[in-house]
């Protein structure tokens, strides 16, 4: 059967990466890559007897044929730098690690090749800084979520869309999207979901579609991702700190793919973002993940996502109100706020251990606090 991405390579890759992982569902990850189970198997085989190079069909020459001609080290060296043009020398030298390439040389030493066939720009050489981030401990518990800045187009803009695995910094989306609205950002979403599961939570900042300019306020895009079951949370308004992670994963993608490149249409920047998303999850090493790549740490969510919302459910012990026109629910002949975006839905009021304190929920999530005695 066929693959479903640009890149057969990279798509082999990222598939027998994540069917190797502990406790993968490979059955299911056939279905979200549509391949069969014996292409699945074929596959691993090769991989597990002769690497990468045993993803690519027979009928063609392997991309990297490092143990056929060995060549000289510098030559080695720069052949990789040009093919990834802002990696440095700790990436490098793991790219070749990756590669099977014989007697590759340290770090510093690759840093001084590259300085003498002057490859080194000292201003972004001063820019890497390491720094600690604090990291959820499994993939799938959060994904961070935001639009990059967008761009202009010879017709219209374009907002890349990325979508981030806290744990394993795995890029589960980067798609092109022509505007920030609801409806075209669940149609860029969808798939996302349909392909690696549903996160147990994602955090985003303020903006549209998933923000309003009154804090605290959720919009019709966070509602629906609160029926998917998933918990959204939104960032401190100017600490972008709080989305550290997709933030970083920006200037990535500006340095090694947006930087001089001249995008005639969304479908155009979509042909190069998924070319070069399974280059970030598959090939390149991560410095916070020890010179790993994300896709050795990440695995899809065993949270398959729903063709039809599920129904909203609470406790026999809750007290259940329909919201009304302006996002108004009625309780003891008051009318309490909760937001336009929950117009025609039921929301649970539940009383706290405080006596006259209610939390309101939608689904599984707090949403307000009511104090009965004020």
């Amino acid at each position: 059967m066929p693959w479903r991405i640009s890149s057969t390579m990279s798509e082999r890759l990222e598939f027998v990466l994540l069917a190797t992982q502990q406790r993968a569902n490979i059955r299911e990850l056939c279905r979200r890559f549509g391949i069969s189970s014996r292409t699945a198997y074929k596959w691993l085989d090769r991989f597990a007897n002769e690497g990468s190079a045993g993803l690519s069909d027979r009928s063609r020459r392997p991309h990297h044929s490092p143990l056929k001609t060995p060549m000289e080290v510098e030559k080695r060296v720069i052949k990789v730098r040009h093919q990834h043009p802002a990696w440095g020398g700790r990436k490098l030298e793991q790219r070749l690690l990756d590669l099977g390439e014989e007697s590759v040389p340290r770090p510093s030493t690759i840093t001084e090749i590259l300085r003498r066939h002057q490859l080194l720009d000292p201003k972004e050489s001063s820019k890497h800084r390491a720094f600690q981030r604090f990291e959820r401990a499994a993939p799938n518990e959060l994904w961070q979520m935001d639009f990059k800045g967008e761009f202009r187009l010879p017709r219209g803009r374009c907002f890349p869309l990325t979508i981030l695995d806290d744990h394993s910094r795995f890029a589960v989306g980067l798609v092109a999207c022509a505007n920030t609205s609801t409806r075209v950002t669940q149609a860029a979403i969808i798939p996302v979901f349909r392909r690696y599961g549903l996160p147990e939570a994602i955090t985003c900042d303020n903006g549209p579609p998933w923000g309003s300019r009154f804090l605290g306020h959720y919009t019709r895009f966070g509602v629906w991702l609160l029926r998917l079951g998933i918990h959204l949370y939104h960032s401190r308004p100017y600490h972008p700190q709080t989305q550290g992670k997709d933030e970083r994963f920006h200037r990535t993608l500006d340095v090694e793919l947006l930087r001089g490149f001249r995008a005639t249409s969304c479908a155009h920047c979509q042909r190069h973002f998924d070319q070069w998303r399974p280059v970030y999850n598959t090939q390149r090493p991560h410095e916070a993940l020890d010179m790993k790549v994300p896709a050795s740490r990440y695995q899809p969510s065993p949270r398959v996502y729903p063709e039809r919302l599920p129904a909203i459910e609470y406790g026999d012990t809750d007290i259940v109100r329909k919201v009304r026109h302006f996002g108004h629910f009625k309780y003891r002949g008051r009318e309490y706020h909760v937001g336009s975006a929950f117009y025609g839905l039921r929301v649970a009021l539940r009383y706290t251990a405080i006596d006259g304190l209610i939390e309101v929920y939608f689904c599984q999530q707090l949403i307000r606090r009511i104090d009965l005695r004020k």
